[in-house]
């Protein structure tokens, strides 16, 4: 058996409009010619594809299955076709990318911007709405490159190692813990923390607070770091995020930074894309480009402010997918 395109449009066509006579209007054919379209691909697949529920057409399990992947094709197709004609036509080839993390995309605009200027053929976009789940818009086509902390085990991604980095607690200067070498995390069980996600969303507290016996309803979400830091101040919670996320507002009194466990909780950041035959070369010059502004930022430049140190994308993220966090290194 072998699908062809225009096979995938009419499953498409059928589930989302219910009829035939809609679907063929929407693909510039009879209603006969569609039915015969349908009867032929059901021949070739052994199995029904639609079932009558009066007048509309419902969706077989396998007819379900089947639009599902082909909407996942026809986008990818889409895309493809955008691409070439771009190439094509003397117009920038297209970058998509996402960060695992909402709040890396401070450090992000200004880093496009530097490598726009050394590759103007080069259109990079991003893509905010994958953040949430990166490897599944990654696999499916909506990416081309992702920055993640967590561990990937899709044998259709492949990752290039960029750096590693450490999260803190930050709690108010005159809190018991705040003069402290480190901190473990079964200490925060009375505690009220403070975190961009909730729980169920948060790789911190699935591998590293709720081992040690902090409950979900400890995890109080809130996005805005500002928030975050004034609420701590405030001795109303404490929270965990990156040094780069804080730094800023040390320089100012009230907060204070500890380690998490004895040998903290670090992280391996990585750029990770579609395993292919052949990969775009600006794919890996953008991925030698970022490890390269991480590792050795320009100094004097205020955009990169965030990016002096080897901890620059640190942040406390959405889950996706899993890592072991358990205070040791990785």
């Amino acid at each position: 058996m072998r699908l062809e395109v225009r096979d995938l449009r009419l499953v498409v066509a059928v589930a989302e409009l219910g009829t035939l006579t809609r679907a063929g209007q929407q693909l510039h054919l009879t209603q006969s010619a569609l039915s015969h379209q349908l009867a032929d691909l059901e021949r070739r697949i052994g199995q029904p594809l639609f079932q009558r529920a009066g007048r509309t057409m419902v969706p077989t399990r396998v007819g379900e299955q089947l639009a599902t992947r082909a909407r996942e094709t026809l986008r990818q197709l889409r895309d493809v076709e955008k691409d070439i004609v771009a190439m094509a036509t003397g117009r920038a080839a297209v970058l998509r990318v996402a960060t695992q993390c909402y709040t890396c995309y401070h450090w992000l605009p200004p880093l496009l911007r530097r490598f726009g200027a050394v590759h103007p053929e080069v259109d990079v976009r991003i893509v905010p709405e994958a953040t949430a789940r990166p490897i599944r818009a990654l696999v499916n086509g909506k990416l081309d490159l992702c920055v993640v902390s967590n561990a990937v085990r899709d044998r259709r991604v492949t990752t290039t190692p960029l750096f590693e980095d450490e999260l803190l607690l930050v709690v108010p200067e005159d809190d018991p813990m705040a003069g402290r070498e480190y901190v473990e995390p079964s200490e925060l069980r009375d505690r009220r923390i403070l975190s961009y996600s909730r729980a169920e969303e948060s790789s911190v507290y699935r591998n590293v607070l709720g081992p040690a016996g902090v409950h979900p309803r400890q995890i109080v979400p809130m996005q805005l770091t500002e928030a975050i830091l004034e609420l701590v101040k405030a001795q109303m919670g404490v929270a965990i995020l990156a040094r780069w996320a804080v730094q800023p507002y040390l320089e100012r009194s009230g907060l204070a930074m500890v380690q998490v466990g004895r040998h903290g909780v670090r992280r391996q950041w990585q750029a990770a894309t579609r395993v292919a035959r052949s990969t775009p070369g600006y794919i890996g010059e953008f991925i030698t480009f970022l490890g390269e502004a991480i590792a050795r930022p320009p100094r004097r430049d205020p955009e990169f402010a965030v990016l002096r140190s080897v901890a620059a994308f640190q942040c406390e993220c959405q889950v996706g997918g899993e890592r072991s966090l358990n205070g040791g290194r990785h």
